[in-house]
């Protein structure tokens, strides 16, 4: 059984080994965001309580939030595994999550940590150009378009999303440092942590994790 946490900055590649992770394990990828939304959808006891502070604008508090994984780990989809991306996110959280897999008898197997150096994020992030029109990516170092900033399959002026200027990176970047870095020695000093370097390419930051799993097992 595979029960994975994947952490790693915005920009080190997450998304996409995630995707390719539950592909090769057929294990679910349970986010928070997708979580809240199925558990609301469904109207669980966890998602009604969410919702009373998501249509108020408010924060879903740690306990909330817990009763939603613990909801969504437990269901039988999970029985062989599950891949947790963006949560937990804090110390608290962590600590919680310990007590309920413990509990449903699901414990942690591995996390995952994806590094990457912060000047090559900023220069990958910022470099990002997106298609309005058909959403195709782009990137002004990596992957420029034929024409500068024209779409190669639709002809749209290409944009920058708000989320990859500068100034937005570096707010979720500080983020990241102050209230995930953190998780790191927590994982560290349990011996569930493994470091995987994040701009060896992407097929081989995969197999990496891929040996990962498989000493685990």
């Amino acid at each position: 059984m595979l029960n994975i946490i994947l952490m790693g900055p915005p920009g080190a590649g997450k998304g996409t080994q995630a995707k390719k992770i539950i592909a090769a394990y057929d294990i679910p990828h349970i986010s928070t965001g997708d979580m809240f939304r199925e558990a609301m959808a469904n109207k669980t006891p966890a998602g009604l309580l969410a919702a009373e502070y998501i249509n108020k604008g408010l924060l879903v508090p740690d306990d909330v939030t817990i009763k939603l994984v613990k909801e969504r780990l437990a269901k039988d989809d999970c029985a062989k595994g599950f891949l947790l991306d963006g949560f937990p996110r804090t110390i608290p959280q962590a600590e919680a999550l310990e007590t309920l897999t413990k509990e449903i008898n699901r414990p942690i197997s591995a996390v995952v940590n994806i590094t990457a150096d912060k000047e090559v994020l900023v220069k990958r992030i910022t470099g990002r150009r997106v298609c309005p029109a058909c959403g195709a990516p782009f990137h002004i170092e990596t992957l420029k378009p034929k024409v500068e900033g024209v779409c190669d399959y639709c002809g749209a002026t290409l944009i920058q999303r708000k989320d990859d200027t500068l100034e937005s990176l570096a707010v979720r970047l500080n983020a990241y440092e102050n209230q995930t870095l953190p998780l790191v020695k927590f994982y560290e000093e349990r011996g569930l942590l493994h470091d995987v370097d994040g701009l060896i390419g992407l097929e081989e930051v995969f197999k990496t994790i891929c040996d990962i799993f498989e000493e685990i097992k």
